[in-house]
């Protein structure tokens, strides 16, 4: 039993039977989300969904390490932490916190940057993290959230930066076409382009989480040599398909959004949205959210699910247990002491 929250013996035998004996015995959760609530203040100005404030008002990291204990028993699963991008964080608080914890439990780190700061600036607070995590949320106030682009929140004075250093761009993309949308499309394919010796993240495989969301994407993606993809909050399993087959599993990093995949949820789709299934009760007052609708079904945890998805896909694609470590593991390990040799 845990303070943080309660895994039940369906819990442990989903795992056991889903998930466990699939799974490496080390684990790199290459997106996770780590602050403190009392770095928050004033109103968040959200450009993107509010559901996942709704699991967590907080991260330290202390919980984060609890969760990997209670949700992965047998495993020992390293994270790359970032601060929480919302507009009401102090950043310094929260990228100093991120700095500390790094320090302490010898983690992997990004810095979360703004648009705004020089390139003297950026390459400054850059020093001592792997490479950043750039959000949306941070885009000039006066573009409509429907029209930001990529450039609008990574600046190519910043790309100049990262792809100098060789360091990692965690990047969320925008616009509501998700990863069809030809404006991101054309973007990603600049940045591998103009900046080769960036690691480009597409988090969450480029928000596809409906079979809607992909359009000719990965005919577009398909000749791409270094972008890299996690799956983090994603549980599609036929995207999971077409991702395996465009880029290959060297190129697929194994990543949670924690704290957000605690949540009990099962993710259906329904006229090209997802729905989080979620208990009754839980997660408060749900009006009003079209990504959210409460069921009597009993429900796993999220990240179950996705992890679950994803072996899905791997097993039709033919992928072996070597395939499997690599996601898991032996990717993310390779980037992370590639950019600490440099």
């Amino acid at each position: 039993m845990s303070g943080l929250f309660d895994v039940n013996l369906s819990d442990i035998r989903y795992f056991n039977d889903n998930i466990k004996g699939f799974l490496p015995d080390s684990i790199i959760d290459i997106h996770t989300h780590v602050w403190r609530g009392e770095f928050m203040t004033g109103k968040n100005e959200n450009r993107s969904v509010n559901w996942p404030s709704l699991v967590a008002k907080e991260n330290p990291i202390e919980d984060l390490l609890e969760t990997y204990r209670l949700l992965f028993p047998g495993k020992r699963v390293t994270p790359m932490i970032f601060s929480q991008p919302e507009t009401n964080l102090d950043i310094n608080k929260g990228n100093g916190y991120i700095t500390e914890c790094a320090a302490k439990y010898n983690l992997p780190a990004l810095l979360l940057s703004k648009p705004e700061w020089t390139a003297e600036d950026f390459d400054n607070k850059l020093k001592g993290f792997l490479g950043a995590k750039v959000y949306l949320n941070f885009a000039p106030p006066h573009i409509p959230v429907d029209e930001i682009e990529i450039f609008d929140f990574a600046p190519p004075h910043q790309l100049e930066i990262l792809n100098k250093h060789g360091k990692i761009l965690m990047l969320h993309i925008p616009r509501n076409g998700r990863l069809k949308d030809p404006v991101n499309l054309s973007q990603m394919l600049e940045i591998e382009r103009r900046y080769p010796d960036i690691r480009l993240i597409i988090a969450h495989v480029g928000r596809a989480y409906c079979d809607e969301d992909i359009g000719n994407a990965f005919e577009v993606l398909k000749n791409t040599e270094n972008m890299l993809f996690d799956i983090s909050a994603n549980t599609n399993y036929f995207v999971f398909e077409k991702l395996i087959k465009t880029v290959g599993p060297k190129r697929i990093l194994f990543g949670s959004d924690m704290p957000i995949l605690r949540m009990r949820c099962r993710r259906v789709t329904e006229n090209w949205c997802y729905v989080n299934l979620v208990p009754k009760g839980i997660y408060g007052d749900l009006s009003g959210d079209r990504h959210m609708r409460e069921t009597d079904e009993e429900l796993t945890f999220f990240i179950y699910e996705e992890i679950a998805a994803f072996l899905k896909a791997a097993e039709k694609c033919g992928l072996n247990k070597t395939n499997i470590e690599d996601v898991f593991y032996n990717n993310a390990d390779m980037l992370i002491q590639e950019i600490n040799k440099r």
